[in-house]
């Protein structure tokens, strides 16, 4: 990744972890990344039934030298890619939630969107009812159904992106997004 993309990741990031935090009841841990060790910073908590639950983004695929047009799309992964690190296994809990997992790829300008969402996509899972889940802020490309609390979906408009070999005005790119977020 480019430089400015790590860095427009970072910030994505922390504003993304701050909201969930604030949303999330119960209470969310969130350890600090080391990009050095290549260890992502993650938001985790303990659900009702004493499990350990993370969530974590990560650049999906992004720019850099080689390939400069590619386009910056972000996964929100549930439960899913990393292990669990260290610093969250001092949390008291029972084990690691091997239940379910769920992954969300979404352009960087969506992510925030997609807050009250997943929030709404956890409790929904924890009470092990799927129309508790909200509407979308975008579309998905899914057909709407039980499925989605088990894999993993794209928006609409990242799975278009993702599908382009040569990105347009409709991608985002560096430049768009810091637009979007000044």
């Amino acid at each position: 990744m480019t430089p400015e993309t790590i860095r427009n990741l970072s910030d994505l990031r922390q504003e993304f972890y701050a909201l969930f935090a604030t949303a999330m009841n119960p209470s969310v841990s969130i350890t600090k990344g080391n990009p050095h060790t290549s260890n992502p910073a993650i938001a985790s908590w303990v659900d009702q039934q004493q499990c350990l639950n993370y969530l974590w983004i990560h650049a999906h695929t992004a720019p850099d030298a080689l390939v400069p047009d590619r386009p910056f799309l972000l996964r929100v992964s549930i439960n899913k890619g990393i292990g669990v690190p260290f610093s969250v296994k001092r949390q008291s809990h029972q084990g690691h939630n091997q239940g379910w997992c769920f992954e969300l790829t979404v352009l960087p300008e969506e992510i925030l969107d997609f807050v009250p969402w997943i929030v709404s996509l956890i409790q929904s899972q924890v009470k092990e009812f799927t129309p508790l889940v909200k509407e979308p802020p975008h579309p998905l490309s899914y057909q709407p159904d039980n499925q989605v609390l088990l894999a993993e979906t794209w928006t609409e408009s990242a799975r278009r992106c993702s599908k382009m070999e040569n990105p347009n005005p409709g991608c985002p790119s560096i430049t768009v997004i810091q637009s979007v977020r000044a």
